[in-house]
């Protein structure tokens, strides 16, 4: 079974990002969906122009599920909005670049290295912040994060894993060269932990589950560095400024989706938990560590000059240059728009 991997997804190139579960499922949807729009193009070219739904990719990860739920439960108009499964954050970044996708889920590092390599978009919604659902995971010997002095520790090749090691080794008070760090997939930090290869792996849900169960316990996690692991909706900006109605439909869908999640948790549980290869239980384990925002909340944090963004992602942004992952701060004012949040969220006042 493979589960998606949280990372870096090339911003820069390189590989990584989350990888759906299911490949097949979702490259055989995907390509689907491309003959699709590629056929719809070509008849455009001989008639009249036809209108394309506003395109979003979403690899597979719970946090961007209620889009997902939106597009299943009949809730988006599929004429305005169409919701596209990617295989990884990484294919996401590709098809946003070459405009085959109008916006797309992403983490926030991700965004901001995306922005920082001069491609234009707008962060225009936060979806989700993980509250938990990330987290290290030590053999019983490592009693403290002290002891993880002298030891080995598996880490993905991602931005976020790099971010998170990070925090762990400040808050024990160890220096990079305390620990020895073997860079590798999370699919195989169960197999590096049984063996002895090494004594902690960062990991997330659902993947640490397993994990947990051979006795390997959770030593630190996100809720200890709050608002640094944050997931967003950016859209390209040229889109932005041409379609602003569909933007707007896109985060009414989510709003949606969300409502239909709140509502009815068990059902949509069952419902979505299929398509991330769990069991509706473990599905809504992992709901429990993480923290959804709605358009109204994405507002508080988008608006201002600077956006409260800004200084709740301050820390991350400083360990992020620190270690030359970014080159600068970025400019807030030229990455956010909270205008379609404002517009949904008036709509939505009573």
């Amino acid at each position: 079974m493979a589960f998606r991997v949280r990372g870096r997804s090339g911003a820069d190139g390189e590989s990584g990002g989350r990888r759906a579960p299911g490949t097949l499922r979702v490259r055989t949807r995907l390509a689907g969906w491309a003959c699709a729009l590629g056929l719809a193009l070509s008849l455009a070219a001989c008639d009249a122009p036809v209108r394309q739904p506003l395109a979003v990719g979403v690899s597979t990860w719970v946090g961007y599920d209620p889009l997902v739920l939106a597009r299943d439960r009949a809730l988006v108009d599929p004429q305005r909005v169409k919701v596209v499964e990617v295989i990884s954050s990484a294919e996401a970044l590709s098809h946003l670049r070459n405009g085959l996708l109008d916006a797309a889920a992403l983490t926030l590092d991700e965004t901001l290295r995306l922005a920082e390599s001069g491609f234009d978009v707008r962060i225009v919604a936060l979806f989700d912040t993980s509250t938990g659902a990330d987290v290290v995971l030590a053999a019983p010997r490592v009693t403290s994060l002290q002891k993880l002095r002298g030891e080995s520790i598996a880490v993905e090749d991602s931005t976020l894993g790099m971010l998170i090691l990070e925090r762990l080794l400040r808050m024990a008070g160890l220096a990079r060269g305390d620990v020895t760090v073997l860079q590798m997939d999370a699919t195989l930090h169960k197999t590096a932990l049984l063996s002895d290869r090494v004594a902690a792996a960062i990991s997330y849900a659902p993947i640490d589950g397993p994990i947990r169960e051979l006795g390997f316990r959770p030593i630190f996690d996100s809720r200890q560095m709050p608002g640094d692991i944050v997931d967003v909706l950016v859209v390209r900006a040229e889109v932005l400024s041409q379609r602003p109605d569909d933007v707007d439909a896109l985060l009414h869908a989510w709003a949606a989706g969300l409502s239909a999640l709140e509502v009815d948790p068990v059902g949509a549980s069952a419902q979505l938990a299929p398509g991330v290869d769990m069991s509706p239980a473990q599905y809504r384990a992992v709901l429990e560590g993480l923290r959804f925002h709605t358009p109204a909340e994405s507002l508080a944090l988008l608006g201002g000059d600077p956006p409260a963004l800004a200084g709740q992602s301050q820390n991350m942004v400083q360990l992020l240059t620190q270690l030359k992952l970014l080159q600068r701060p970025p400019r807030w004012a030229d990455l956010v728009d909270a205008s379609p949040a404002r517009r949904v969220a008036d709509e939505a006042a009573p």
